[in-house]
C-alpha cells in the first residue's frame, strides 16, 4: 500500500499553456494532486508543437505535463461553461496563464468566483502582473529575460546571451507553486481561498538581486564575462592540455593558498600583491588566466581534476547533454523512472526532494483530451450527452 502524499485529495483546474502553469501544476501532482488540464479540442496547449523530440512529442511538453489529466474544453461554448463552473464547485485551486484579461472576461477572476467559491484558490500568472503600464503586453521567456536585465550580465563582452532554458517562466513557475502551497496552508487556518498573483518579471527581479544590489545607486554592474563568474576570481572554465575544459571555483583566502600551492605548485603567488584578496583577482584576471592556462596547458582535464581534489578546491566537468543523461550521481541515486507518454515509455526525473514519508506521483503525460470522457461522466453526463459534446465541438 502506498502512502499518502501531500497533496491527496486536492483539486487543480489548469487553464494553462506554454510552461509558467504547467511547470506550476506538475509539481503540484507530483505531490499527489488531481490536476485537470484544459486544452482547446483538436489543438490543445501550443506547446504540444514546439518540436517533435520525444516519441514525437515535444520536449517542454513532456517535461511540464506528466500525471495530468486532458479535457478537451471550447470555452468560448456556453455548454463547456457549464462544465468549467461544475468543476470548479469541486476545486480547490485554480491556475491560469491566459492572455492578459482573458481569465476576467470568462468570469474567472478572483472576485467574481470568491463569492460563490469561498475557499477557491485563484493563481494567476502573467508576464508583468495585475496594474501598471505593463499589464497588457504579451510577454515571452526571452522579452522578459530581456526586460529584467539578465542578457545584460549574461554572455560575452561582445555578446548578450539568453539562459539556455526558460529561466523566467521557471521562476514564475516555481513562485507559482510555493504560492499555492502557502494559499492551502493559510487556507487550513482560516477557510478562505486566496488570489495569487505572479509576475515572470517580479520572478526573474527577485532572482537578479545579487547583480541589482552590486549595481547599488549608479555602481558599475556586473560585466558579461561568458562562463566565469562576473565578481569572483578564479571561478569559471578552465581549458587543459588535452582540449578538454574543467571547471573551478574558490571562494576564500585558504583555498587560494591551497590552489597555488597544490594546483599551481607555484606558492609564491599566494602573496603577490597583484592576487592578495578577491577585488584584486578580478582586478588582475587577464594577468592570473594566463598563469593558470600556461599551467593547465601541460595536464590533461582528469590531471588537474585529480589535483583540484587534492586541495579540497571546488571543480566540476563540463557535461552537455549527452552526459548529463548519463550523470553517475542521477543514476546512483536512481534519479530516473520510466513513465508513459501518448509516443511511448520515457524516462522522467524524479522531483527534487526526497521525503522518506511519500513517494512523488510519476504517472503518464497524457493525450489531448484523453480523459475528457471520463472526467464529464464523473459530472453525471452519460454517453449520449458526451457525444452531443463532441459532435458540436464543445470537447
Amino acid at each position: 500500500m502506498s502512502l499518502p502524499r501531500p497533496l491527496d485529495g486536492i483539486t487543480v483546474i489548469s487553464l494553462e499553456h506554454a510552461i509558467a502553469a504547467p511547470f506550476c501544476t506538475r509539481q503540484l501532482a507530483d505531490l499527489g494532486a488531481r490536476v485537470i488540464k484544459i486544452e482547446r479540442p483538436g489543438v490543445g496547449d501550443f506547446a504540444r508543437r514546439y518540436d517533435e523530440r520525444v516519441h514525437g512529442e515535444a520536449s517542454h511538453f513532456v517535461w511540464t505535463n506528466r500525471s495530468k489529466e486532458s479535457l478537451a474544453l471550447d470555452l468560448k461554448q456556453p455548454a463547456a461553461q457549464q462544465v468549467l463552473a461544475q468543476l470548479l464547485a469541486q476545486a480547490d485551486v485554480l491556475v491560469q496563464n491566459l492572455a492578459p484579461g482573458a481569465a476576467a472576461r470568462m468570469g474567472l477572476s478572483f472576485d467574481a468566483l470568491h463569492e460563490q467559491h469561498p475557499k477557491l484558490i485563484v493563481c494567476d500568472i502573467s508576464g508583468y502582473g495585475a496594474g501598471g503600464p505593463y499589464e497588457q503586453r504579451k510577454a515571452y521567456d526571452l522579452l522578459v529575460q530581456s526586460e529584467a536585465g539578465f542578457l545584460s550580465v549574461t554572455g560575452t563582452p561582445d555578446d548578450m546571451v539568453k539562459a539556455g532554458n526558460s529561466i523566467a517562466d521557471i521562476a514564475a513557475g516555481m513562485y507559482a507553486y510555493t504560492g499555492i502551497l502557502s494559499a492551502l496552508l493559510q487556507r487550513g487556518r482560516t477557510g478562505l481561498g486566496s488570489r495569487i498573483d505572479v509576475s515572470m518579471l517580479e520572478s526573474l527581479a527577485e532572482w537578479m538581486s545579487y547583480p541589482l544590489y552590486y549595481a547599488y545607486q549608479g555602481q558599475t554592474p556586473p560585466p558579461r564575462t561568458g562562463a566565469a563568474h562576473a565578481t569572483i576570481y578564479p571561478y569559471g572554465p578552465f581549458a587543459t592540455g588535452d582540449g578538454l575544459t574543467v571547471m573551478l571555483g574558490l571562494q576564500n583566502e585558504r583555498e587560494w593558498a591551497l590552489f597555488c600551492d597544490q594546483v599551481l605548485e607555484d606558492p609564491a603567488l599566494t602573496n603577490d600583491p597583484r592576487f592578495a584578496s578577491n577585488s584584486q583577482r578580478v582586478a588582475h584576471r587577464d594577468q592570473l588566466r594566463a598563469l593558470i592556462l600556461d599551467c593547465f596547458s601541460r595536464l590533461s582535464a582528469e590531471q588537474v581534476i585529480a589535483r583540484l581534489d587534492a586541495a579540497t578546491i571546488a571543480n566540476a566537468h563540463v557535461n552537455d547533454m549527452a552526459a548529463l543523461w548519463q550523470h553517475p550521481q542521477l543514476a546512483a541515486r536512481q534519479r530516473w523512472v520510466e513513465v508513459d507518454s501518448p509516443g511511448g515509455p520515457i524516462p522522467a526525473l524524479l522531483p527534487p526532494g526526497t521525503s522518506n514519508q511519500w513517494q512523488p506521483r510519476m504517472d503518464a503525460v497524457p493525450a489531448l483530451g484523453q480523459h475528457s470522457h471520463a472526467i464529464l461522466a464523473e459530472l453525471g453526463y452519460d454517453d449520449g450527452a458526451i457525444a452531443d459534446l463532441g459532435r458540436q465541438g464543445v470537447i
